[in-house]
């Protein structure tokens, strides 16, 4: 029986707990790690959809501001355009430009239609306030040039032109004046006259025929038919001057100049400088544009509207110019801001309407380099220490 008990324990009948226990802990250990694992998924879902949450509240917020912001700024364009467009009406407006222009000038026009009569002082008056309301409608034109077409600028400025030549053609008939000018001499062709009898105080020759003039003197009714003209020509290593009452705001035409100083007071309509070789030319305010053609080794100095300059080499400008300048064909120009002054100077200013706080000497566009973002070789800008600053010497 002893030895059965034992084979009995031998045979593996108390085994079976010892097995069984260990399975059980097994369960047990892999039953919690199921648990584990599912609660900790459980947690990392729920902070996902926490965050998830959040994530999506945050994102709106944002959007939110983005579009408040955005609206804002579309407001604040838009509110800013109304304001241009209110402030630009008045004033940079094509249709008001051509309905104020036309009844200023026809203004002026009414005005100069009454400048004759007997009563010399308000023919006068009358001339004066015409030429100073054209100035002010120049002025009214140069004003507006950045917004006006080039048709509607040509139109006014040849309507103005026609306005001061008529107003000049008026001062001419009601204060007839004779004035200077250089005319060349020429030999007297015609055919001789029979001689008038002899005045007290002639001298008789003897056949009784009053003593001629001699070849080439103009005489009285010559001189008062021959024409004139406001400028130079054919003239060299000379000083040649002429003033405001000589210009009248005419146009001004210097031609085939050598070596010569010119001084040009007043305020030209129009400058024009042809042929000028190794000159010094200083000009008042010209009321529309200087014309520059063909001038070489030379030394300008205006203030203008408009600068066109042709054909030019090794040339300074000192200039004042409201529009931008426009060179064509030349080399070596060099510029500087206007300097020269005399003592009516402001008058004239006021007379051409040029706007002296608006300068773009320095301008320019070069008709013969169409190179973009590259400097034109063919002008450039006198340095500060080079600049010529008294014009006396």
């Amino acid at each position: 029986m002893i030895i059965k008990a034992s084979a009995t324990v031998g045979g593996g009948v108390e085994r079976s707990p010892r097995v069984s226990l260990t399975q059980k802990k097994k369960k047990r250990s892999c039953h919690f790690r199921k648990q584990s694992h599912f609660s900790n998924m459980e947690t990392a879902t729920e902070a996902s959809q926490e965050n998830k949450f959040a994530t999506d509240s945050d994102g709106a917020k944002i959007q939110e501001r983005i579009q408040k912001r955005n609206q804002e700024r579309i407001d604040g364009v838009e509110r800013r355009k109304e304001e241009k467009e209110t402030r630009s009406v008045p004033e940079e407006n094509t249709e008001y430009f051509s309905r104020t222009f036309q009844a200023e000038l026809a203004c002026i026009e009414e005005l100069l239609s009454h400048c004759s009569g007997e009563d010399r002082a308000e023919v006068v008056r009358k001339l004066e306030e015409t030429t100073t309301k054209t100035a002010q409608l120049q002025k009214f034109v140069n004003d507006s040039v950045m917004f006006l077409t080039q048709y509607e600028l040509r139109r006014s400025q040849a309507a103005l032109q026609k306005l001061q030549s008529s107003i000049t053609e008026a001062r001419d008939k009601a204060m007839p004046k004779k004035k200077f000018a250089f005319r060349a001499r020429t030999q007297n062709t015609a055919p001789p006259v029979a001689a008038p009898p002899a005045q007290s105080g002639e001298v008789d020759g003897g056949g009784g025929a009053s003593e001629k003039s001699p070849p080439g003197a103009a005489t009285p009714a010559q001189s008062e038919e021959a024409p004139e003209q406001c400028g130079f020509s054919n003239r060299e290593g000379e000083l040649l001057t002429k003033t405001a009452e000589e210009i009248r705001q005419g146009d001004v035409l210097l031609s085939h100049l050598s070596n010569c100083r010119v001084r040009l007071f007043g305020s030209p309509s129009t400058l024009h400088l042809k042929h000028i070789d190794s000159c010094e030319i200083l000009c008042g305010p010209v009321s529309t544009s200087v014309f520059v053609d063909h001038c070489k080794n030379s030394t300008l100095a205006f203030p203008c509207q408009q600068l066109r300059t042709h054909h030019t080499t090794d040339t300074q400008v000192y200039l004042h110019v409201t529009c931008r300048a426009i060179i064509e064909d030349c080399q070596g120009v060099s510029l500087a801001p206007f300097s020269w002054s005399y003592p009516t100077m402001d008058a004239d200013y006021a007379v051409s309407g040029l706007d002296r706080d608006r300068n773009n000497w320095s301008q320019v566009d070069d008709f013969n380099w169409l190179a973009f973002r590259t400097p034109s070789p063919n002008w450039s800008v006198i340095p500060e220490a080079d600049r010529k600053t008294s014009w006396d010497d």
